[in-house]
């Protein structure tokens, strides 16, 4: 999920906000948007864990 012009991302991120949104609102949206692209990024390369591997380590019920 790379993208491709990040100035028409971010712009589109704005765009998304309310007209009474902060500063705070934004580097919020800005941070989700990173590690959701971070995430599918580590999961297209085959860098996850399955859950029950995650649950039997951390020794929780299936």
């Amino acid at each position: 999920m790379k993208t491709e012009n990040i100035k028409q991302e971010a712009h589109r991120l704005l765009d998304r906000l309310s007209d009474k949104a902060t500063w705070d609102d934004l580097m919020y949206q800005i941070y989700v948007r990173q590690a959701i692209e971070a995430g599918v990024t580590d999961s297209d390369e085959g860098r996850t864990v399955d859950v029950k591997e995650v649950r039997k380590r951390f020794g929780l019920i299936e």
